[in-house]
């Protein structure tokens, strides 16, 4: 009988075990026939999302796809072609306001590259864009999208070798741009841990990775992984990036390895030849008013061709062909669009005002009015609209010195008291720089003492006259920085005449539709300025002359 009962036991034992893995059974049968017909429905899904197509954005039909289509950026585009399309391709790093052209400059070039023989970018090199304020990255160290990343077994993600314990790793961008270019768009804004693992990619030319499960003497790793640890992932290609920073504010070390190129704002021409053009593929037409109206609200080549694209859609919606100047001053307004302040000199010459000129970001020039005004007093000095004191940070140092734009007004009043017997102390002087922003920097110092002798002795100073240079206590004329952008913003300010240091003189000056004055000291100033000449200028011929010196400045 105890036989019989276990073995009765037994058998249902085994019919529970059978029925148990039976219905296991069925039910991955089951599954996987439910997400055979889930993947189904899904595929038809994407296949009918695929079959939906709007037409292209405007600002996608006009983005450049040859060098020729990029508006405004002569010298930019020369510099560039010239670090990327060499048999030596460099890495750049581009400067520039937004909506002028870096990223498409950065795509078309490589395609320039390619077709030069001597290049070693391959017809198959990649360009891969990322964008630094949207970078994904993760302190842990789980995710990096640009340099690449482990997938640990722990974590999630770790693919297929994830059960057997094997570590997986995954290729970033710089792997992707491997032979080819990595545009990175607003790269000073790169966490500081990214930009020190890209220095050194750039460095190594490949990427490294560690992982606390891999072992160089497990056999159940494969070969491949083996390799990837041992030998790293290649990642051998060209950095361009592109920022709306300043020079000062992207850190030295990524700027020591990269070509810096600077591109400069839109004039007004170019960005109505910009708005032509986004008319012209957009299927309308535009006139010379609507064209100016633009120039005069776009601050850029995107806003140009955005306001271009709402204006020829009202003017299809009501069936025109062409975009009227209505239809641009509806655009403006709804669209809140503020005019560019913009300086225009007139004819004519004033007491004690003088044209200064300045630059400011990423060496954008402007003209910046300077007044003065003397009167008969004890020797009071007012100085209105500069920086008072600039503050140095040297690594552990904090330093607080009085302003470099503060102490060219007092080089200048030892000039004048000594070339020109000018008394001070018979004056009240007031010396301001009209205007919201403040003034730093040395090289306002000759526009400054053509100012104060001009309020001083009452003569006025033509409005077609421009100027910029440092001015040092023995009255010799110091290099500036920024001298090309300034005198292009006189040009674009109707300004006829520039007087710049003799040291920054450049030949392209000769072709610019400028007068452009080379002076070496105070006195050569003043006789352009004023017609006064001197006969001290001997003075200045045993002075030493420091031509490495360019001062760093924000006038």
């Amino acid at each position: 009988m105890l036989m019989v009962a276990l073995f009765i036991i037994q058998f249902v034992f085994s019919v529970i075990i059978g029925i148990y893995f039976l219905n296991m059974l069925k039910g991955q049968t089951s599954s996987r026939r439910s997400l055979e017909q889930e993947s189904k429905k899904e595929l038809l899904k994407l296949q009918r999302l695929r079959q939906v197509h709007l037409t292209k954005p405007l600002s996608e039909v006009t983005r450049p796809s040859s060098l020729d289509e990029i508006i405004g950026q002569k010298q930019g585009l020369k510099a560039l072609r010239a670090a990327i399309c060499s048999p030596n391709p460099q890495h750049v790093i581009i400067y520039g306001p937004p909506g002028v052209g870096k990223t498409a400059a950065a795509r078309v070039v490589l395609e320039e590259a390619k077709k030069n023989p001597m290049s070693p970018f391959t017809s198959g090199a990649k360009y891969i864009e990322i964008d630094a304020t949207t970078l994904r990255f993760d302190e842990r160290g789980i995710a990096d999208p640009l340099i690449g990343t482990v997938h640990d077994p722990i974590y999630q993600g770790a693919g297929s070798y994830g059960p057997a314990g094997v570590p997986q790793p995954k290729a970033g961008a710089v792997t992707k741009a491997h032979g080819g270019m990595l545009f990175i768009d607003e790269i000073g804004e790169l966490h500081p841990i990214q930009m020190n693992k890209l220095l050194k990619v750039l460095e190594d030319r490949c990427v490294f990775f560690e992982s606390a499960y891999y072992s160089a003497y497990d056999s159940n790793i494969p070969p491949h992984i083996h390799d990837i640890f041992q030998n790293g992932l290649p990642a051998d290609f060209r950095l361009v990036g592109a920022t709306t920073k300043t020079p000062d504010e992207i850190p030295p070390a990524i700027r020591s390895r990269c070509i810096e190129i600077f591109f400069k704002p839109l004039t007004n021409e170019e960005i109505k030849t910009i708005a032509k053009n986004a008319a012209q593929k957009g299927g309308v037409s535009i006139d010379s008013e609507g064209l100016s109206l633009i120039a005069r609200y776009a601050h850029s080549g995107r806003d140009a061709v955005s306001m271009v694209q709402i204006a020829s859609s009202v003017a299809i919606y009501e069936h025109r062909t062409k975009i009227q100047t209505k239809d641009i001053e509806w655009v403006i307004e709804f669209g809140q669009y503020n005019p560019k302040i913009e300086k225009k000199v007139e004819k004519g010459s004033a007491i004690g005002f003088v044209n200064g000129l300045a630059v400011y970001g990423a060496s954008f020039g402007t003209v910046m009015d300077i007044e003065v005004n003397a009167t008969a007093g004890s020797g009071k000095l007012v100085i209105t609209g500069i920086i008072e004191n600039e503050e140095l940070v040297n690594h552990a140092q904090r330093l607080t010195r009085k302003s470099s734009a503060k102490s060219s007004v007092e080089n200048m009043l030892t000039v004048l008291k000594r070339y020109y017997g000018i008394d001070f102390l018979q004056y009240d002087i007031h010396i301001n720089f009209p205007g919201s922003a403040p003034i730093d920097g040395p090289s306002a110092g000759v526009a400054i003492a053509c100012g104060v002798y001009s309020a001083v002795y009452g003569v006025p100073i033509d409005s077609q006259i421009a100027m910029t240079g440092e001015i040092a206590i023995q009255g010799t004329v110091r290099p500036v920085g920024g001298v090309v952008a300034k005198v292009e913003a006189a040009i674009n300010a109707g300004i006829k005449k520039v007087i710049i240091p003799k040291e920054n003189y450049r030949e392209l000056f000769s072709k610019m539709d400028i007068e452009v004055v080379s002076v070496e000291n105070i006195f050569e100033v003043f006789e352009t300025v004023f017609g006064i000449k001197s006969d001290k200028k001997e003075h200045f011929a045993s002075l030493p002359h420091d031509t490495k010196i360019i001062a760093a400045t924000s006038i």
